[in-house]
């Protein structure tokens, strides 16, 4: 995993029962079940269980690692940039595979989050971040894969935005789109998005929206 400077969590004064904890575990080595933009491995769990008993499983993960995701919003003109592309899971889960997203991405080896975060936004919606402003950390699907996203806003000049985008090298064809605050918001409210991280996000921008202004300045 590379080095992303990841952020412990700050003392909450709760105790130290709250909240995610360590777990004492002992994994095998990974076996390869299949590899390709990611790969895909089995692992032999040993770890006790609530009566102290040992016990051992096996598990499988996606191997995705530290990845970053960005808002984009442009506060003068009360936009956010959002990307749609084909995503194959939203086409076999909801047969919605024209998804709405964040612009997100891998933090490659020796890449801080914050330089991912303005390469990923050059490649996927055609401009650099103004500001960045790391906001949260989370793991989209922990029992599926060990990818941990670290959330950004970034305050774009929306003027500046192409209407396609996308790193060729990968397939990429991406419609960069613009809405209002208030449409983006709209749709989040009707249900109509269900990229996991793009409904964290503007949950956030719902929640701090005036805290969001302030960090414009």
């Amino acid at each position: 995993m590379p080095e992303t400077n990841i952020p412990h969590a700050q003392s909450s004064g709760l105790g130290e029962h709250f909240g995610d904890l360590p777990c004492s575990v002992v994994l095998s080595e990974p076996e390869l079940l299949g590899a390709g933009f990611r790969s895909f491995d089995r692992f032999l769990v040993s770890k006790p269980d609530r009566n102290g008993a040992p016990a051992t499983f096996e598990r499988e993960v996606l191997k995705s690692g530290v990845v970053v995701g960005v808002l984009p919003v442009d506060f003068q003109r009360q936009q956010v940039v959002l990307t749609r592309q084909f995503r194959l899971g939203g086409h076999l889960a909801l047969d919605r595979g024209d998804m709405i997203e964040i612009v997100a991405g891998r933090v490659d080896p020796g890449e801080s989050p914050e330089d991912a975060a303005r390469r990923e936004c050059h490649e996927e919606i055609g401009t650099l971040p103004l500001k960045l402003t790391r906001l949260i950390g989370l793991t989209p699907a922990p029992a599926l894969s060990d990818e941990f996203m670290i959330l950004f806003l970034a305050h774009v000049d929306a003027g500046k935005i192409p209407a396609w985008a996308g790193n060729p090298c990968e397939n990429e064809e991406i419609a960069v789109v613009r809405y209002t605050i208030t449409e983006a918001i709209g749709m989040l409210d009707a249900g109509l998005l269900h990229s996991g991280p793009t409904i964290i996000a503007l949950q956030w921008l719902v929640q701090n929206c005036v805290r969001g202004r302030g960090l414009q300045k």
